[in-house]
């Protein structure tokens, strides 16, 4: 008899432990999956940003280009999120004007948030720095 209880024990046990490792098994496939997703982490913000932006790049340049002068130029742009909305921050040369004008432009529906003008920063030389010409140099 006490073979009879260890054996319906055991069949027990295993009945129980069979769903115990498909939920382990089950646990692994998804621990897997989430390791495979964030794999590339450092590109799945961007590309959350560009699936949220109802706008192209070269359409926000061409609003930020009707904003300033003709002749204008873009230095860069960029896709980020700005108090919570995604903005092409656009940066234009304006010719004949020193610094650049910074367009703030929504990605979800073309407007302008900002424009500001950026002043070149003032470029303090420090004595002995490359370019700088010595007291003694001077004629």
């Amino acid at each position: 008899m006490k073979i009879g209880h260890i054996v319906a024990l055991a069949t027990f046990a295993a009945a129980l432990a069979s769903p115990a490792s498909a939920q382990d098994s089950t646990h692994g496939q998804a621990v897997r999956a989430v390791a495979r997703s964030n794999a590339g982490k450092g590109n799945q913000g961007k590309d959350n940003l560009r699936a949220e932006a109802k706008i192209s790049r070269d359409s926000a340049r061409a609003i930020a280009l009707a904003k300033v002068a003709t002749g204008s130029k873009v230095r860069k742009s960029s896709l980020t999120r700005q108090n919570g909305t995604v903005v092409y921050v656009v940066d234009l040369r304006v010719p004949g004007t020193p610094g650049v004008e910074k367009i703030v432009v929504s990605a979800i529906d073309g407007s302008v948030i900002s424009q500001t003008h950026e002043a070149p920063k003032q470029v303090v030389k420090a004595e002995g720095k490359k370019g700088e010409r010595k007291k003694s140099d001077k004629k």
